[in-house]
Parts: C-alpha cells; structure tokens; sequence
C-alpha cells in the first residue's frame, strides 16, 4: 500500500541531482553512469506513478485524508513502514541496480562501437 512512496522519494532526489549536475551530465566525457541519470529518473517516476494509480484502482489509496486506508486503522502507521522497508526498498534498489547494470552495458557498447569507426 506505500512501498511506491520510497521510489518516489528517489525519484525526487534523482530529478535533484540531476538539475544540479545537469553541465556534468551533458558532458561526454564524465563517468558512464553520470550520463544515463536521465533513464533512472524516468523509470523511478514513471514506475512510482503507475504504483499510484495501481494502489487508488484497488482502494489502497483514497483522495481524502489519510490517504493511506491502512492508516485509518489502529496500528496502521506499523503496517505502512513495514511495507515501506520490506516492499519499497528492495524495489527501488532492485530497478536501480537494474538500471546500472543496463548503463555499464550500453557504455561497453557505445564504447566497442566507437573504437570500430
């Protein structure tokens, strides 16, 4: 019910760093991963929002306070960090990790290919 709010923390703090960085990132020469933060941040934002919308179809979600249905509930801030350690945390480390493996191949790729011309 809140693992989306950890990648969508991410996601915040990626768009960040990369407004911040934006004269590195642009750069050619800067480190391979520095140049695909664009790719991270759209998958933790596009991801994080199908999260949202998967999360409000099935009622997990509401439009009032307190949002979270689970929090309405006694003991239901437990239940929402739970979901937040143990879903929302591997997920994001999982899609990041993914996404680094995913630059480090496409750089070996862009690098064999630029040694042919």
């Amino acid at each position: 019910m809140a693992c989306f709010v950890v990648p969508l923390l991410e996601a915040a703090a990626v768009s960040a760093f990369r407004k911040i960085n934006a004269k590195k990132i642009d750069n050619p020469d800067a480190f391979a991963l520095m140049r695909h933060v664009p790719a991270l941040e759209k998958m933790l934002w596009g991801g994080s929002l199908m999260l949202v919308v998967d999360h409000i179809i099935n009622g997990e979600l509401t439009w009032a306070f307190p949002f979270f249905t689970a929090l309405s509930q006694e003991g239901g801030l437990q239940v929402v960090l739970r979901e937040m350690l143990t879903v929302g945390v591997p997920m994001a480390a999982a899609l990041t990790a993914a996404w680094a493996a995913w630059a480090l191949l496409k750089e070996k790729d862009r690098k064999r290919v630029h040694n042919i011309f």
